[in-house]
């Protein structure tokens, strides 16, 4: 039976309800390692855009990614104890004194609030460096914290695995700490560099020797990436932005992201490239929240020096539907597998301010279902204070946060239920009317994104099927908030349009407890 929009399941087995998404570990790869990316081009129909965006798949690290759902992010630096939100490159690194720092609570509160990994800002828009790195003086070296001695990254990376969690970096492409030293937007021009470039008194004997072209600044993050990467390791993000320094409008720094991208995938493959990289992009706000309909694939341009960006505008209303990747067609390089992760931070900003106070536990829901709940994953940022500690604040509500979730989705009461598929749609008899009032839906990420829109219907014994919800994709996760409980023993999800076969992971029903 073939459905409009060619919606039909390859066989029943393809439509199986489990009570998560698999763990990353026992996904198989594809034979094709990298089908996450296909060119495409202005003579391209509708139905060829569609056809090829059906074929796209997301690559293991990817798939590693998503499935996390919640990752932190921890704002720490000279901003912290400035009171700034982008400092000024200028700043005495003496201003930098956690006296208190403490990694491993770091990692109990957000082990116990139920995130996998979290991303440090090693390196923000200022320049200041949180280890003792050998191409800047800007440095937790050039404290007198800890005699100098000090060095946050090691402390993070070594907290976060003892507790469970993978660790990720964040090192901002601006530095107006360069820029003050003439190295950073100086007009240099990309030539040939050695990475890691040796330096006086250098006693390393490096596994790896890079020749990559790059600007002087280039170079440096180049060197900045590779004593990451090499002496901190396992790390499983990187997260570059795409911010520019606040330099004289007729300064430009040109990035070399190319240089940058073989790098970190030579040195750390298993981690995910983010948000100007190509593995997950920026959703297009900071508030947390993902569109009505989020699409995994979606047309994309190649910037020069190798950035993967935006086709349609960044904050753009629909980035991937039919009608996006028709209105792309023209500027469009490729349809490409890019996931949307949504950062928003607990408090205001995304420094500790003694003054302002976390988000509140029905906020912090809200983006929860409107990112988690709409095919991204949520990055929340909680901010470390100027002790050096998470705000016992901030850790209640990360505590209060996760307990709100466990209540909205707990017990799955179709794991276990007796299920049908015909092509099209999925069924679950729970064997006895149960009340239900929150739905999670999930494609099969290995066979791609293709449901275009749905419906869920619910009947008590036999009888008609009345409709008590629709959306339109689903992806990695499509969460339903029901507006109020629906009794019925029989549930079923009914595809109404699709770009090829669809494969469903997950097809959870729950009553809330709050």
């Amino acid at each position: 039976m073939v459905l409009s929009r060619r919606v039909f399941v390859a066989s029943a087995t393809a439509l199986a309800v489990t009570g998560a998404v698999p763990a990353p570990q026992a996904l198989a790869t594809p034979q094709d390692t990298d089908r996450s990316r296909i060119p495409v081009g202005p003579g391209d129909t509708e139905a060829d855009l569609v056809r090829k965006a059906s074929r796209l798949r997301p690559t293991a690290r990817q798939i590693a990614w998503q499935q996390r759902e919640r990752t932190a992010f921890l704002h720490f630096g000279v901003n912290t104890f400035t009171g700034l939100e982008w400092g000024t490159g200028d700043e005495d690194p003496d201003v930098f004194q956690p006296a208190g720092l403490d990694t491993d609570q770091w990692a109990r509160a957000l082990r116990d609030s139920g995130f996998r990994l979290a991303v440090l800002t090693v390196k923000h828009h200022d320049g200041f460096v949180l280890y003792p790195s050998r191409y800047t003086k800007h440095t937790v070296a050039s404290s007198s914290w800890r005699g100098g001695r000090g060095d946050v990254l090691r402390s993070f990376a070594d907290s976060m695995r003892r507790h469970g969690l993978k660790a990720g970096v964040y090192i901002s492409p601006a530095d107006e700490n360069q820029y003050l030293h003439g190295v950073y937007a100086n007009g240099s021009t990309r030539t040939t560099r050695t990475i890691p470039t040796p330096v006086q008194s250098d006693d390393r004997s490096p596994d790896h020797v890079f020749t990559l072209d790059a600007t002087d600044y280039g170079a440096h993050m180049l060197n900045t990436l590779y004593e990451v990467l090499t002496e901190y390791g396992p790390i499983d993000e990187v997260w570059f932005d795409g911010a520019q320094g606040r330099i004289p409008p007729d300064k430009v720094e040109p990035y070399d992201w190319d240089s940058w991208y073989t790098l970190v995938r030579t040195l750390a493959p298993d981690a995910a490239i983010a948000v100007s990289g190509p593995d997950v992009r920026w959703v297009g706000n900071e508030g947390g929240l993902a569109r009505q309909d989020e699409w995994s694939v979606v047309p994309v341009t190649e910037r020069a020096g190798g950035r993967t960006d935006y086709a349609l505008a960044y904050d753009a209303p629909d980035e991937g539907s039919r009608a996006a990747l028709l209105a792309a067609r023209d500027v469009a390089d490729f349809l490409q597998w890019w996931p949307a992760e949504c950062d928003v931070s607990i408090r205001d900003g995304w420094f500790y301010h003694p003054d302002q106070q976390p988000k509140s536990v029905e906020q912090l829901t809200d983006i929860y279902f409107r990112s988690v709940g709409r095919n991204s994953v949520l990055l929340l940022n909680i901010p470390p204070d100027t002790h050096g500690l998470l705000p016992a604040a901030d850790v209640a509500r990360l505590r209060e946060f996760r307990g709100r979730i466990d209540r909205e989705l707990p017990e799955d009461l179709a794991r276990g239920a007796r299920t049908t598929a015909a092509p099209g749609r999925l069924t679950v008899d729970l064997g006895t009317e149960r009340e239900v009032d929150r739905i999670r839906l999930a494609e099969d990420l290995r066979h791609g994104q293709q449901i275009e829109g749905f419906v869920v219907e619910a009947r008590a014994d036999g009888g008609a099927w009345p409709q008590v919800a629709a959306a339109g994709t689903v992806g990695a996760s499509r969460i339903l908030v029901l507006p109020a409980p629906v009794r019925a023993r029989s549930w079923r999800v009914r595809v109404t349009a699709a770009r090829s076969a669809v494969h469903i992971a997950e097809f959870g029903l729950y009553r809330s407890c709050n």
